[in-house]
């Protein structure tokens, strides 16, 4: 149950507030009766460096940040830049959460990564597990610089009683995804393949891998209410994985996308390609024990949404 009064004077400021997730954290807040909402520019801000952070902290004087921007992509994107990934991952993260301290901030809500989990973990992934081993290659380097976002949050509590939380969101999709093929990930890359094959009566599509690995996937709304919930409820430094709980492979994903699209052809699979981690899902039972946050939306439903919300901004650009 979302706490209205808890935003009541309030000043918020929602790093990545403009992008997929963020316009959705944005909207709930405002939705909650948050006032005064500051989302930083990437035009204006450099969160990567530490002067822009400040000025940020200075122009903005929040009592909560939620820091949502970070550089991300599919595992072709972590491929090609696994140093811009890292660097600036861990750059924007640990600077504002110091410099967030300093300035006395109330409350800093860090998002972590599923990437952050060892390759090999037993599924469904437990928080507890979070060490047991190091991640999957392909997406290491981000994984590891936001993993050291809770290495931060617990040693800044433990010396300083600092407020800070680490959430561990699963594979996000929905409506206001990032569609563009060089840095997409899995869902909206499958429906712009499928729409556009089926738009120009391809017979065939490619997909990397061999559609072995599974993959779990949180509608970007459902996602929102998590983290406002543990923002208004949660006040530990302990890792918390925000999820639906559902596991599907990669290659029944596609021949879901394949049918709500209407792309009757060929799916081919590249198997020249990395497949990424073998097995992801999450335990999500402490999401619900310590906030009572629970993913609302089915899978299909959401991708119904997604696919519609894509085609009628295909639509609109004829």
């Amino acid at each position: 149950m979302a706490d209205q009064s808890f935003w009541k004077n309030k000043r918020v400021c929602v790093t990545g507030g403009a992008g997929f997730l963020g316009s959705f954290v944005t909207q709930k807040l405002v939705e909650r009766g948050a006032a005064d909402i500051f989302i930083p520019t990437i035009e204006k801000y450099d969160l990567v460096k530490q002067s822009s952070i400040k000025q940020m902290l200075e122009d903005s004087k929040p009592d909560i940040i939620i820091h949502l921007a970070a550089q991300v992509g599919g595992i072709g994107a972590n491929l090609s830049h696994p140093a811009d990934f890292f660097y600036d991952n861990l750059m924007m993260g640990v600077q504002l959460i110091h410099e967030a301290y300093l300035r006395g901030v109330e409350k800093v809500v860090a998002l972590g990564t599923i990437c952050a989990y060892p390759k090999f973990t037993p599924v469904p992934f437990q928080e507890d597990d979070l060490w047991n081993g190091y991640p999957e290659e392909t997406n290491a380097p981000y994984g590891l610089a936001k993993k050291m976002l809770l290495v931060q949050s617990q040693a800044y509590r433990q010396q300083y009683g600092f407020n800070s939380i680490f959430l561990l969101p699963v594979n996000l999709y929905g409506p206001r995804d990032n569609f563009r093929p060089e840095s997409s990930h899995v869902i909206p890359a499958l429906i712009k393949k499928c729409l556009e094959a089926k738009t120009e009566g391809a017979k065939s599509i490619e997909v990397w891998g061999d559609g072995s690995p599974t993959r779990e996937f949180l509608y970007v709304e459902d996602a929102a209410e998590g983290i406002l919930l543990a923002t208004e409820k949660f006040n530990k430094s302990d890792p918390v994985n925000l999820g639906s709980g559902m596991e599907i492979s990669i290659k029944d994903l596609v021949t879901l996308i394949a049918r709500l699209t209407g792309f009757t052809g060929e799916l081919i699979w590249d198997v020249t390609k990395p497949n990424g981690q073998p097995r992801r899902q999450l335990d999500v039972t402490r999401a619900k024990r310590e906030f009572g946050f629970k993913a609302q939306v089915s899978f299909e439903e959401g991708l119904r949404r997604t696919i519609d919300w894509y085609q009628a901004k295909l639509d609109a650009e004829k």
